[in-house]
């Protein structure tokens, strides 16, 4: 059994096709392991296994911001957009964690988006997802506050109650200065809504975080 049975997005696919897919190999790639950076072109669209990648824009001074993570059964969307119409990468990708890849090589790309329209379906598919995605960002970017941002970053990434990412992370993550983000954690803490640690932020008020992450009040 082929890697292809691990992806479920591709099950739709025919046998030929899914034999051509499994005679590439995994590979095994460590965190923090740079995928691909500004200025290059695409040589093969990457399909996730396990773990997640990040993918970044930086401003003309240095700050990073987080554009979107592509995990199992997601799409890179700069990956697609320099395959199909050979425009280089605007940002960078990095392994956020140990992950498992496949690369397809741009050639067999081209061929099974001719030949398979169950394989094309599934990059179109995931394409629009991804664009709806990233037109969700750019609504909250300009129309949301920091504050309310910062509350639903920490919801969203809590396990058992903890976010364990350093400022800077968070920072990266939501456009803005490390600086900024302390402050706001800090306000966060004063009002019994989180306690931090180096490298974790507990969440004691969920509820709280919730109604501004929803509501967008200032503090």
């Amino acid at each position: 059994m082929g890697w292809t049975a691990r992806a479920p997005s591709l099950a739709a696919l025919p046998a030929d096709a899914r034999a051509r897919l499994d005679a590439l190999v995994p590979v095994s790639v460590p965190r923090g392991t740079a995928l691909f950076h500004a200025g290059d072109t695409a040589r093969g669209f990457v399909l996730v296994l396990s773990g997640r990648i990040e993918v970044f824009t930086a401003s003309a001074s240095g700050r990073e911001m987080m554009l979107y993570a592509v995990e199992p059964g997601q799409s890179c969307v700069q990956t697609t957009l320099s395959l199909l119409g050979g425009e280089a990468y605007t940002g960078e990708a990095v392994a956020a964690n140990d992950c498992t890849l496949v690369d397809i090589p741009r050639a067999l790309f081209i061929a099974l988006m001719d030949e398979a329209p169950a394989f094309r379906g599934f990059v179109f598919t995931a394409f629009g997802q991804r664009m709806r995605e990233m037109m969700q960002l750019l609504q909250v970017v300009a129309f949301q506050r920091l504050e309310g941002r910062l509350a639903a970053l920490l919801l969203a990434r809590a396990d058992a109650g903890e976010v364990r990412a350093t400022h800077q992370d968070i920072a990266t993550a939501l456009g803005s200065a490390r600086e900024v983000i302390s402050r706001h954690l800090d306000a966060f803490a004063r009002r019994g809504w989180v306690t931090t640690e180096r490298g974790l932020v507990r969440l004691s008020d969920t509820g709280a975080l919730r109604r501004l992450a929803e509501d967008d009040v200032a503090l």
